[in-house]
């Protein structure tokens, strides 16, 4: 290319230089649409623009309101491009601050950009522009560009000089071809902050439905509340303090830092009052709320701050809401400027996916406080002493679904050394086999005190149950215990049963006896007839009543724990000094460490005679 601009233009007419424009068109386009960075576009673009007749200097600005971002140039004699940051100072003319939404460009002589609000100047006189073409646009809310021609000819087209000459086709060209460029530079930065809009929007996505499933896989309360609080540390801040509100006060309940020894520290800044103040207006407002640098001041945070507070610059807190009532707060510290994740969108979305996890852990642990209340107030609070008779019981639950389950026992004391005791199960769990263990452990406990035989408790419990219209049938067995007359302490029982599974018997010498006794189970048909057989407990022999979760509680490799149960039985100690309660714990903890496969709940009820045969 020649160094004479004159000449190149003279050799270079505007319809010659359509051609070679519209190929350069087309391939800025293309770039346009691959390029991961606008300044990949801009290389190739001043190299083209230089290339057009009558040009001698390129160069674009870009801006943040009113205060220079960078400078881009590019000359004939030195093609770059080059660039250089903003200076202190330097700020728009206040002719071509904030542009419009549409492109406008405007020729002016080049004595005119000496103003210090065009950086274009200093490239363009270097180069030998004697006119400029100008075009301003917007790039989005905050940002603008501004890009210029540098022309050489002194006719070059001039909008303060209307009458002066001027090749108008050359004029026209220019103008066409650096609106067209503009457009080129607007249409890549804006699909290039889709892209990174996109991207955010994913990685946010992305990091939300990790935080759910963090959330989510315990039901343990505090394990959830101290996985909100790490969730954020370090991913998007630098502190994390969980309110909740309990007994109408705000608490701090869970608290991280990147820095551990300042979790102490900040903890204790939560009881500011400048600090209480601000949550107690996000409790109210029940919006999110985020304070920069400035508004920190008169707080305990920022330059007035000590340790962890020192360094916060900016703060977020948002109102922690699930199913209709408020919980507490979630607040976010940052050692820098507010920072983009900090939208309202989701700092809500956050604020919400961690309120139901924590909603969700402080209903299962109510749930499960209920549910305990419940099974305890469904068997005894302890066993009767009866004197000679060594008792125990043991209950597990096995079922993790937090339903109630259908297991029950007691043991009655009469008159005269007499007592009775029963196992019994429910179909099935929850609130409705709840009501039908209570029903039948009461029925029957009065019946029992009433002097009522087994087979005859029994049979009034059945009806019961069908005028009751239940839904659900049980088992259960009944064994009524006398003294025997030879006074040898031994005891008479007389046992019933009800599809129940048959009891054992421990011997003095150590062998397990089935009670082999039967009967149909309970609100199933009008009639239950349930025979009842006799033995005699002996000194240093024990009676063991149990539920069907024991003996069907069954190993990965398809044993039954039934299997185990006489060898288990056999070698428990004799009764007396808590023997009886020690093989039904027993029993109920082998049982559930054997298990591999079953759900149901377990009871043992064991009654044993006292002394050596």
């Amino acid at each position: 290319m020649s160094e004479d601009p004159t000449v190149d233009e003279e050799r270079t007419p505007a319809h010659a230089a359509e051609p070679s424009w519209s190929a350069g068109l087309h391939e800025l386009w293309s770039l346009a649409d691959s390029a991961k960075d606008v300044t990949v576009l801009a290389d190739r673009l001043y190299d083209i623009l230089l290339g057009l007749p009558g040009v001698v200097a390129v160069s674009g600005s870009r801006w943040e309101g009113t205060r220079l971002a960078y400078l881009r140039w590019g000359t004939l004699h030195s093609p770059g491009p080059h660039r250089r940051p903003g200076r202190d100072g330097e700020e728009a003319a206040p002719a071509h601050r904030t542009p419009g939404d549409t492109t406008e460009i405007t020729g002016v002589p080049a004595s005119t950009l000496s103003d210090p609000g065009w950086p274009e100047a200093a490239p363009l006189a270097q180069a030998g522009a004697r006119s400029a073409l100008v075009c301003s646009f917007r790039l989005d809310s905050q940002e603008w560009a501004r890009l210029t021609l540098g022309l050489a000819a002194p006719d070059a087209p001039q909008d303060t000089a209307p009458d002066a000459p001027r090749d108008t086709a050359r004029e026209t060209f220019l103008r066409t071809a650096l609106r067209q460029a503009c457009e080129i530079v607007i249409a890549c930065q804006r699909r290039l902050l889709a892209q990174r809009e996109t991207e955010r929007r994913q990685t946010i996505d992305a990091f939300l439905a990790e935080a759910s499933l963090q959330m989510d896989a315990t039901l343990d309360a505090e394990e959830t509340l101290r996985r909100v609080a790490r969730l954020a540390v370090p991913a998007i801040a630098e502190g994390c303090v969980l309110h909740l509100l309990r007994n109408r006060r705000l608490e701090p309940v869970a608290t991280t830092h990147v820095a551990a020894g300042e979790e102490r520290g900040l903890t204790g800044l939560t009881g500011d009052a400048w600090f209480q103040d601000l949550l107690r207006r996000v409790m109210k407002s029940e919006q999110p709320l985020v304070l920069d640098s400035t508004d920190l001041e008169g707080g305990p945070f920022g330059p007035g701050g000590r340790g962890a507070a020192l360094d916060v610059r900016s703060l977020s807190v948002s109102p922690l809401r699930a199913r209709g009532r408020l919980l507490g707060t979630l607040t976010f510290l940052h050692q820098s400027d507010r920072p983009d994740a900090m939208s309202a969108w989701f700092l809500t979305d956050l604020a919400r996916r961690a309120a139901l996890a924590i909603d969700t852990c402080l209903l299962y642990e109510q749930r499960r406080q209920d549910v305990v209340s419940l099974q305890r107030h469904l068997l005894p609070s302890g066993l009767p002493q009866v004197p000679g008779v060594d008792l125990g019981a043991a209950y597990g639950v096995a079922d993790a679904s937090l339903e109630v389950g259908g297991d029950f026992y007691d043991v009655i004391r009469a008159r005269d050394g007499e007592f009775a005791l029963f196992v019994g199960d429910v179909c099935g769990r929850g609130a409705e086999a709840a009501a039908l263990t209570g029903l039948a452990r009461h029925t029957l406990r009065v019946l029992l005190e009433d002097g009522c035989p087994p087979e005859r408790a029994l049979a009034r419990l059945n009806t019961v149950l069908r005028q009751q219209k239940a839904s659900r049938f049980l088992t259960a067995t009944v064994a009524s215990c006398v003294p025997d007359e030879d006074g040898s302490g031994a005891l008479r029982v007389r046992i019933a049963s009800a599809g129940h599974p048959v009891p054992l018997i421990r011997r003095a010498g150590g062998t397990v006896e089935e009670v082999t006794v039967g009967g149909l189970m309970l609100g199933v048909f009008d009639d239950a007839v349930c025979r009842p057989v006799t033995r005699r407990l002996a000194p240093g022999e024990m009676l063991v009543l149990y539920t069907d979760g024991l003996t069907e509680a069954r190993a990965q490799d398809g044993t039954f724990f039934e299997t185990l149960m006489p060898s288990r039985i056999a070698a428990a100690v004799p009764p007396g000094g808590g023997g009886a309660a020690r093989l039904a714990e027993g029993l109920v903890g082998a049982a559930t460490a054997f298990r591999h496969v079953g759900a149901d709940d377990m009871a043992v009820l064991v009654a044993g005679v006292e002394g050596e045969r």
